[in-house]
């Protein structure tokens, strides 16, 4: 695997950046402590587990009211019709 410029454009460019120097960028201390930060992104993802499961518990909940409170009513024999006969 060769290092360097493969083209003309690769050549121009390596040639044109070659001599500037690029310094790292200087992070400058966040306002927000880290682990303050780590420790409401845990707290946001406890209440949204304790909704999702509030959800499911009332899922439940309801699935159980409704079907205890289903009246089966039995409904009328129908009597399949005989085909008509046929005329002869």
């Amino acid at each position: 695997m060769a290092i360097g410029a493969k083209d003309k454009i690769d050549a121009l460019l390596v040639k044109k950046y070659q001599g500037l120097k690029v310094d790292n960028p200087v992070i400058q201390s966040s306002m927000i402590d880290p682990d303050k930060m780590l420790e409401a992104m845990n707290d946001y993802a406890m209440i949204h587990m304790n909704a999702l499961n509030l959800q499911q518990q009332l899922k439940s909940t309801c699935i159980k009211a409704i079907s205890l409170n289903i009246q089966y009513r039995k409904s009328k024999n129908i009597k399949m019709r005989k085909p008509a006969q046929a005329v002869k």
